[in-house]
């Protein structure tokens, strides 16, 4: 059951800057975000591998972990920065290396710091927790944490989900925790309908693939969702999943990335 899978966009010989790690004891997916700064890839790949197997309970344990952790990198990157030079060892300097960072620990514990998003299923119950705020956030630019520069503490959340034998507990880059929360919402749109209003009210792109996916009709979550994420064993299969996803107009264009725990 416990796989970690990531996968870049469908574009050809594109940098896929996604992490993603499936330990006995932490699963975690970190969104390397290439939109500002540089190694956005490596340092969303640094950090997943640096996390302990014992949580990280508060805001300045985290702190104190970063603090613990980012010089190493840091330095690495700063002589590959210098090797290229000019505007490249520039906007190292200037901007350093962004990335999200979402983290569950075998005792349900988790930590979020950013849009990618932790999620705990009941398949009895057919109740979904999750790690994120609300539906219409993922139209908000997302806290990042950087090689170079402080925390915010406002861009950090921790909480420790329910589970018992009949729990899956997951995580997922911020597109795909978009069609995942998104598809709940709408299958139980009773108890939702406020928050899908308010995001489709936003007239994002996002909002446009709500439209569409409420336009289907009956979801079943369980089996139109859950189950078709849990029958991806590889990145072969995931792919071939997302590529219908899109064909459908139900999810977004970038890196997807799945961890199970």
């Amino acid at each position: 059951m416990m796989r970690a899978i990531s996968i870049a966009k469908f574009i050809d010989d594109i940098t896929n800057e996604d992490a993603v790690i499936a330990r006995n004891e932490v699963v975690a997916v970190s969104d390397g975000a290439g939109g500002g700064g540089v190694f956005a890839g490596d340092w969303s790949d640094y950090l997943v591998k640096q996390l302990p197997d014992e949580p990280i309970e508060c805001f300045e344990a985290f702190d104190t972990w970063i603090d613990g952790i980012w010089e190493p990198f840091y330095n690495e990157r700063e002589a590959d920065a210098k090797a290229l030079g000019g505007m490249f060892l520039n906007k190292f300097y200037d901007e350093g290396s962004f990335a999200t960072l979402v983290a569950v620990w075998k005792d349900g514990s988790w930590l979020s710091y950013g849009d990618s998003v932790a999620f705990c299923y009941n398949k009895i119950s057919d109740k979904l927790q999750h790690s994120f705020t609300r539906l219409a956030d993922f139209n908000s630019p997302p806290y990042l944490i950087n090689c170079k520069d402080p925390l915010k503490k406002e861009g950090f959340r921790k909480g420790r989900f329910k589970i018992d034998g009949d729990s899956l507990v997951f995580a997922a880059s911020d597109t795909l925790a978009h069609y995942i929360l998104m598809m709940y919402e709408i299958a139980h749109s009773d108890l939702f309908a406020d928050e899908l209003q308010d995001a489709v009210s936003a007239q994002t792109k996002n909002s446009n693939f709500i439209k569409t996916a409420q336009a289907m009709g009956v979801i079943d979550f369980k089996y139109d969702v859950i189950r078709k994420l849990q029958n991806c064993p590889n990145g072969s299969f995931l792919r071939n999943h997302i590529r219908g996803l899109l064909k459908r107009g139900l999810i977004g264009h970038d890196d997807y990335s799945l961890v199970i725990m």
